[in-house]
């Protein structure tokens, strides 16, 4: 009784103040206590249809072609359109949402995994006195604690380390901190705190020490993007909304109104870009939530309206777990040009961006090796002298495209809007752009309160503060040991596929094939150092996904975290999804699909060669430096032993074999191609000698022929020179 009498005193004082009055164990507590209720008010008024198994995607095609009338179209299947779909059927509107590509294949599952209200932007807000920012950051922050809460296995809490180097500005981020906390309040994760120069090293080793003064640690949220982006659209259509990935908007449909006698949007010509296939869906309201292509939609609307997307592009890059602790971030508050970066571990990785540049729109951006080295040389300057920060050691890197707006009803429309804008044209078409991943909620209420006021729809309030997403219920910390004790997976799978599934993790270890092996009993992974194990991609296919590029960036994110490993598991996924699919080897049709697996695989290499780094990647293999040619040659000869100009697999395994070293011939074969440039199935001397060259610049540091060369080489320097004959005698 005491604690809800205080409770009350403080929420008149103001939630700056409640930190003051609590503990923040009691605070934290009570924040999820509330949280807690509210879902299970929220979801005890609510049906879920499709509780047991989601329909299919030609069951989800067949409703939105033979449905007379939707009450809402969403057009896009990013974060903002997916929330836009769970808010519309959650409060009982019959819902349809259409993506033209794959469920947040675009700015959604590129960005810098961060769930926050944004310190730079309270800093702005506070500087410039602009309370429109301040409001931005406190929504955004209350959304931080609903997003943690209601999918609590795609997200947690991440200490965020600020190195101080100069005196007097441990009081000034000091101050701004604890001002972040404030705005908070009750929503706080967990307060900030100062740390001295051992303290800060201690946690962070990595971290340049040179005129170190202390350091600042505040605490943000961090989630898995793109699979967060899918709980949310698959928890709209457990909840009842049609959705549909790869159809795409022909045109816009329209009549009169009999009201008015202005034409009014009414519905959409759509296609199924997989077969083909055109068809009409019918909507009382239709919204455009396409990002990046917002003006692309508008002007399907009115060929004259004026462009309000100002596209700007931000490049990460994905290099090495041992970068940074397993659990401590870094910020950069102050670049050399004025902006951001952060520096944050992910899925056992590091991730580092992100870059801001205007850019032109397009479905796949691509990193530029100018952004690429950029986020290099920042890193460069936070670590360590001791840590070589190498061009090499850049595992992947993408480009997504921020949409930028400025607001169409205001009299200045060069001013670009810091928040998001939600606008209705004439002809009734709703449009929400620009905003935060992080405010997708509070962004897809306002946009369904502005659409049921502009069409007069029926409908209830909104509900999805608390609505848990899809594998949350019944989630807990512990649940990978279940996972472990009733199926027999790798302590890491089970904790990957808790982490990313929640409690749908049983369906997809249920589905897991026997190894063979004493341990793990099921679970066979799709590459050795990573998590991923074939189920996953079976599952994929239940989850919508329809190409391999789908599994390798959405379903599972090895793409994002190292493009080298993806290419490898491509064809294993290839082969498993044509079985599920039914795809084709020659392009004819099959039951309906006109995929053909060959197709497939160079679809998804493309992708990853020019939208995850690939590209950059293989480029510094191409360039030359200073390298003593004559004994580069002579290294290359000693594998070379009849003197043929290129290297084989039969080559390395005879030299291997010579040194008692044996590896699989498929392993061979993936190891030799990370350096065949004009894939031939060998390794030319001048490809071998640009391999060498890249070695020692630093550009490529986890060529594992190179390691292999050398190794082999130090064995048979120290055993002296191996005849042809003893080791076999060639083919």
């Amino acid at each position: 009784m005491a604690f809800r009498k205080v409770l009350k005193r403080t929420a008149i004082i103001g939630g700056g103040t409640v930190a003051a009055v609590f503990g923040l164990s009691q605070l934290i507590e009570y924040r999820k206590t509330q949280a807690r209720l509210a879902h299970v008010a929220a979801e005890a008024e609510l049906k879920v249809p499709f509780a047991d198994q989601l329909p299919s995607r030609q069951a989800q095609l067949a409703t939105l072609k033979n449905t007379e009338e939707f009450d809402v179209l969403i057009v896009g299947g990013g974060a903002t359109g997916a929330g836009c779909a769970l808010d519309a059927v959650t409060r009982n509107l019959k819902t349809a949402l259409v993506e033209r590509n794959d469920f947040s294949s675009g700015t959604s599952s590129r960005s810098t995994k961060l769930i926050h209200g944004g310190v730079r932007y309270l800093q702005k807000a506070i500087m410039q006195l602009d309370y429109e920012q301040y409001m931005m950051v406190k929504e955004a922050l209350h959304e931080r604690a609903n997003l943690l809460e209601i999918a609590p296995h795609l997200s947690a809490p991440l200490p965020i380390m600020l190195p101080v180097y100069k005196w007097w500005q441990l009081p000034y981020y000091w101050a701004g901190i604890k001002m972040y906390d404030l705005v908070a309040g009750i929503q706080c994760l967990k307060s900030s705190y100062v740390l001295s120069k051992t303290k800060a090293l201690e946690l962070f080793p990595m971290l340049k020490k040179d005129k170190l003064v202390g350091a600042i640690v505040y605490y943000d949220g961090q989630h898995n993007d793109a699979r967060m982006n899918l709980a949310i659209a698959l928890t709209a259509a457990r909840y009842g909304a049609a959705v549909a990935n790869y159809t795409e908007v022909v045109h816009l449909l329209k009549n009169n109104d009999p009201e008015t006698g202005k034409q009014k949007v009414c519905g959409a010509r759509c296609r199924d870009v997989l077969t083909g296939q055109e068809f009409d869906i019918k909507a009382k309201c239709v919204i455009n939530a396409t990002g990046p292509f917002t003006d692309s939609l508008r002007k399907m609307d009115n060929q004259e309206t004026q462009n309000i997307c100002q596209p700007s592009a931000g490049v990460h890059i994905v290099i090495p777990g041992y970068y940074s602790p397993d659990n401590m971030g870094l910020l950069d508050p102050a670049t050399s040009d004025g902006r951001v970066i952060f520096f944050l571990p992910w899925e056992n990785m590091t991730i580092a961006g992100t870059t801001d540049t205007p850019t032109k729109v397009t479905a796949h951006p691509m990193p530029g090796e100018d952004d690429i080295n950029f986020i290099l040389t920042e890193v460069r300057n936070y670590l360590s002298p001791d840590v070589e920060v190498r061009r090499g050691d850049v595992l992947a890197a993408w480009s997504g495209i921020r949409p930028l707006v400025t607001d169409p009803d205001s009299k200045d429309t060069q001013s670009i809007c810091r928040n998001h804008i939600v606008s209705i044209s004439v002809s009734g078409l709703v449009t929400i752009a620009g905003g935060k991943w992080t405010t997708y909620r509070s962004m897809a209420e306002e946009t369904l309160d502005a659409a049921i006021k502009a069409h007069n729809l029926s409908a209830e309030p909104c509900k999805t503060v608390g609505l848990m997403l899809e594998g949350a219920k019944s989630w807990t910390p512990t649940l990978y040991i279940r996972l472990v004790q009733d199926y027999g997976l790798e302590k890491e799978v089970a904790q990957h596929l808790a982490s990313t599934y929640g409690s749908k993790a049983f369906d997809v270890a249920k589905m897991a094939q026997v190894t063979g092996q004493r341990w793990p009993i099921v679970g066979k992974r799709l590459v050795s150092e990573f998590p991923y194990i074939e189920s996953e991609v079976s599952y994929a296919v239940k989850e919508y996904a329809c190409t391999a590029i789908d599994v390798i960036a959405r379903r599972t994110r090895l793409g994002f975290l190292n493009v080298q490993a993806a290419d490898e598991a491509l064809p294993r996924i290839v082969q498993i999804m044509g079985k599920e699919l039914n795809w084709s080897p020659d392009r004819q049709t099959v039951e309906g699909s006109s995929v053909c697996t060959c197709a497939e695989l160079e679809a998804a290499k493309k992708f990853l060669y020019h939208e995850m780094g690939y590209r950059s990647r293989s480029e510094q293999l191409t360039k030359t430096s200073e390298i003593n040619l004559d004994y580069q040659e002579k290294r290359f000869h000693k594998f070379d032993k009849e003197s043929k100009g290129f290297i084989t697999t039969v080559d390395v395994q005879r030299v291997l074999e010579s040194i008692n070293v044996h590896i699989d011939e498929n392993a061979l074969h993936e190891i030799l191609n990370e350096v065949d440039l004009n894939k031939n199935g060998q390794v030319e001397i001048d490809e071998f000698l640009q391999l060498m060259s890249a070695v020692k610049k630093g550009q490529v540091s986890d060529s594992r022929l190179a390691i292999l060369l050398k190794t082999a080489e130090e064995t048979l320097d120290m055993r002296g020179p191996v005849t042809v004959d003893r080791s076999g005698g060639g083919v």
